[in-house]
């Protein structure tokens, strides 16, 4: 069972202590009973406020997490369900203003059942507001992170939930565009809990309340990190072994189920690393890691193929946290080990040639700078879809081909015995990435 707290909990909950200070309450003058003239709504305002304390649905301000400054937003959801009405738009506005006048980043602490019904369509026209406040504040270069509390519904979800470029949640949260009373009754629950929507690849990470802090910190700690002076340096070599002496000694290496994988990189290279989850379109690749790191104390991001055969949500996942580092400013590492996109009709159904489009697209248009490391099979377009341009390297268990030697023999009708020699012709070494230029260097191991 999820614990709902007030704003103004939620808010100590994940701040420093006597750290948050409210913003000044934009000037309404509103007609009795609001825009709509609905009865009784002044009366319920005034019960909503009585109730809880506070005047609107929605309290904002400044306030420090282990130290770091940041615009707080976060609703009260005793005032009406947490709706919004026009005063909560004002509100919302100032603060995302406030977000980019002073450089901060807005994190917002969101329970919500949606926009005023006694407001009508002025209420749902928020959304717009809202929408367009997270857009000049996405342009601004700014981190916007969410944590979904319980409820978290409607146009709150589907603007500053969803909006997000980071959504944490709180474990058992309803998380969803509709809302419990609204729903199909024969609808699956599982679909709209926190823990659903993160299988389903919309929510980073749900978090318990006793972490929330503290996995807050670390993302305002990385996000808002020194970010390095130019590319990111590629990862030292895991393995010490030589560079292999044919083409099939290249491909036998890369495939061995000993070889260091992705994570062991990662974990080598950052000092702290935040994952980032799902395509934002339903789909999860547990072989596609992404995320946040800081090495050495500067931001970098991330995405690293782990072995597998990469599904288009992976590469979707990619692309997206490409395009977040590149708004951020924050330069990229990529990690490419993969035998080439997956194939099967399942991924052809979800678009598995616009992912790779897509991930291609993102590495082509990035500002920042983006670095590649090939730590095992680098297969066909589905690898080089992760590689940078001019900055890629290349361990010595690794290899990369346009196509994968049996493949190539199938195709030119010979048998499976003449891979080895398709793999020589083919020159996928990595000493031959080399002098072919499609590397620039084989990294070594630190001494």
């Amino acid at each position: 069972m999820t614990i709902r707290l007030s704003a103004r909990a939620a808010i100590d909950s994940v701040t420093d202590p006597g750290s948050f200070t409210e913003l000044p309450t934009p000037p309404r003058e509103s007609p009795a009973d609001g825009p709509l003239a609905w009865t009784g709504y002044d009366d319920s305002r005034a019960r909503a406020g009585a109730r809880t304390g506070e005047r609107e649905s929605v309290v904002t301000g400044t306030a420090r997490t282990d130290g770091r400054e940041a615009v707080v937003v976060s609703f009260e959801f005793g005032f009406l369900g947490g709706s919004l009405g026009e005063r909560t738009g004002d509100r919302l506005e100032a603060a995302y203003t406030h977000a980019r006048d002073f450089r901060l980043p807005l994190v917002s602490l969101i329970a919500t059942g949606g926009s005023r019904m006694q407001e009508g369509m002025l209420a749902l026209t928020q959304l717009q507001r809202v929408a367009r406040q997270c857009v000049l504040t996405r342009a601004a270069g700014l981190p916007q992170i969410a944590v979904l509390r319980d409820p978290t519904t409607g146009g709150g979800w589907a603007t500053l939930g969803a909006g997000a470029d980071v959504v944490l949640a709180l474990p058992g949260a309803q998380v969803g565009f509709a809302g419990s009373r609204v729903r199909p009754a024969d609808a699956d629950p599982a679909a709209y809990c926190a823990e659903g929507q993160f299988a389903a690849g919309h929510v980073d990470a749900v978090v318990p309340p006793a972490e929330l802090a503290e996995t807050l910190s670390d993302w305002l700690r990385v996000l808002t990190a020194p970010r390095p002076d130019g590319p990111a340096e590629p990862p030292a070599a895991l393995a010490r072994v030589t560079e292999p002496a044919t083409g099939w000694d290249a491909v036998v290496r890369a495939r061995h189920r000993d070889r260091p994988r992705a994570e062991a990189y990662l974990d080598a290279y950052f000092t702290l690393r935040l994952p980032l989850s799902g395509d934002r379109a339903g789909g999860t690749d547990p072989g596609m890691l992404c995320g946040f790191g800081l090495r050495e104390g500067r931001a970098v991001a991330y995405a690293a193929q782990c072995g597998t055969a990469t599904r288009p949500a992976g590469y979707r996942t990619a692309a997206r946290v490409i395009r977040l580092a590149d708004r951020l400013g924050i330069p990229v590492l990529t990690l490419v080990d993969t035998p080439g996109a997956a194939n099967d009709a399942a991924a052809e159904h979800a678009g598995a040639g616009a992912a790779i489009a897509d991930t291609f697209a993102a590495v082509a248009a990035a500002t920042v700078p983006v670095t590649t490391l090939l730590i095992g099979e680098g297969g066909s377009g589905g690898a080089l879809a992760l590689a940078a341009p001019g900055n890629t390297w290349v361990t010595p268990d690794s290899y990369f081909s346009v196509i994968a030697p049996e493949l190539a023999a199938a195709i030119l009708k010979r048998p499976p015995a003449d891979a080895p020699a398709i793999a020589d012709q083919l020159r996928i070494r990595p000493q031959d990435l080399v002098a072919l230029g499609v590397a620039r260097g084989i990294v070594t191991p630190r001494h």
